[in-house]
């Protein structure tokens, strides 16, 4: 198949193309001029690069810019304001939600068969237990609205043209590539230092899948006949506390944690976890990485990013 992905650059999509290209797939990648390459240099001679700002898709002065083509799939990745100083921004809706259905409805032109779209845990809001597909959804943040906002809309047009739909709500990913800003590699790179890394008490629970597990996940949907809305994570959750001592075990056991330097937030999101049984039964998926095993990697992966002098 001809696959379109979004978002390419980063994290997922990053760990994606190289799977889709794997099985045999042709890649066509929606790049910024200005993005950086570096996770898909070695597979960039096998992708077809199209330049164009996702951001201002459709309004742009060179249409041959945004020419797809004939596509087959997409999967749309990319999302404006991901990190938590964002999560607010008046920007998440109007610009994600335009740039979404610009991006559709030129897919659609492009003769597009399959909308495979990443949505998030944030679409449900705070809860206590363990989300299903049918947990009432109540999002609390302007990311997490216009998450279900872009899952809704592009849900509805692609049923009423016959376009396959698959919405994927993710929970905690990590992996090479993460953001490192984020818990899991902010922690392993303050190890890596030799720095005791503040923290809450660690008491929270949160469901972490390995970023190479979402992107096998990704091409299942993609190679299976389902549609509708699944919910993306291992399926398991894990005190925070559990996850710190696992990375300083790893690293060196005789490294100090600071539990409880950091308050927690008066929104804090104390439970995540995923109830994947319907995304198993509809395209016998599984998530195969351990917790150690996935943080083993990116321990290493992150190794031979860090200079050595500030491992030291």
């Amino acid at each position: 198949m001809r696959c379109l992905v979004t978002g390419a650059s980063g994290f997922v999509g990053s760990a994606l193309v190289p799977k889709l290209l794997a099985r045999g797939h042709h890649v066509v990648i929606l790049v910024r001029h200005s993005s950086d390459l570096t996770l898909l240099e070695p597979y960039l001679p096998q992708l077809d690069l199209l330049y164009g700002d996702l951001l201002h898709f459709g309004t742009q002065s060179l249409p041959q810019e945004i020419n797809l083509g004939k596509l087959d799939a997409v999967f749309h990745l990319a999302w404006f304001g991901v990190t938590a100083e964002f999560r607010n921004d008046p920007d998440q809706i109007r610009t994600n939600l335009v740039a979404t259905l610009e991006l559709w409805n030129s897919a659609k032109k492009a003769g597009c068969r399959i909308w495979i779209g990443l949505g998030s845990q944030a679409e449900y809001g705070r809860v206590d237990h363990v989300l299903r597909e049918d947990t009432p959804t109540a999002p609390v943040t302007a990311y997490g609205v216009a998450k279900l906002a872009a899952g809704l809309t592009t849900a509805k047009m692609s049923e009423i043209c016959g376009m396959r739909h698959v919405w994927l709500r993710l929970l905690s990913a990590y992996g090479p590539g993460d953001d490192e800003r984020h818990m899991i590699p902010s922690v392993i790179q303050a190890f890596l230092a030799r720095r005791r890394p503040a923290l809450t008490l660690g008491e929270q629970m949160w469901d972490y899948i390995y970023v190479d597990d979402v992107a096998e996940a990704l091409c299942a949907v993609l190679e299976t006949e389902t549609s509708g809305i699944y919910n993306l994570g291992s399926g398991s959750a894990i005190t925070l506390r559990t996850v710190v001592e696992k990375i300083r075990d790893l690293i060196d056991p005789c490294l100090s944690i600071g539990f409880g330097e950091i308050p927690y937030r008066p929104d804090q999101v104390m439970f995540l976890e995923a109830d994947i049984s319907n995304l198993c039964a509809a395209t016998s998926w599984q998530p195969k990485t351990s917790l150690v095993e996935g943080l083993t990697q990116t321990i290493a992966w992150t190794r031979k990013r860090i200079p050595l002098s500030e491992t030291r």
